[in-house]
């Protein structure tokens, strides 16, 4: 009897060749980079730059909470193609649905500010001044 293993080659252990054989469905999968981020700090603030290119604007939700920021976006395409008769031939309906979070501590969530154009979503989040952290000093007398 072969032992199975012997007579393959490791890459095809590889979790992405597997799904590279089940086409789209294995690169959605796998492929993280469907939302490329970009994520600076400063003293002052923290800027985000995140590509939806082919989002609306009322297609994506931003939330903080819990010292992590997180954006959904979500894209539905409805695509209906007709003869001269106007009998439908094909009907084809896709959706996309992607998250994503990050711990950015000490935001000042009242003036975080969010722009989205050209497919490129843009948040500036301000960082708490001493004055508004949530801890405060207790002297002892």
């Amino acid at each position: 009897m072969t032992n199975y293993l012997t007579n393959r080659n490791f890459n095809d252990l590889d979790p992405m060749n597997f799904f590279s054989d089940l086409g789209n469905f294995g690169q959605k999968f796998f492929n993280n980079d469907e939302m490329k981020t970009d994520i600076k700090e400063n003293d002052k603030s923290y800027e985000v730059a995140a590509e939806l290119p082919g989002f609306k604007k009322d297609g994506i939700h931003i939330d903080y909470r819990d010292n992590t920021l997180r954006i959904n976006a979500v894209h539905n395409l409805d695509k209906e193609d007709k003869d001269e008769k106007g009998r439908v031939l094909r009907q084809e309906r896709s959706s996309s649905n992607i998250t994503r979070s990050f711990y950015l501590p000490g935001v000042d969530e009242e003036n975080v500010k969010a722009t989205y154009d050209g497919g490129i979503l843009k948040l500036t989040l301000p960082k708490m001044t001493e004055d508004k952290q949530d801890s405060h000093h207790i002297d002892i007398d």
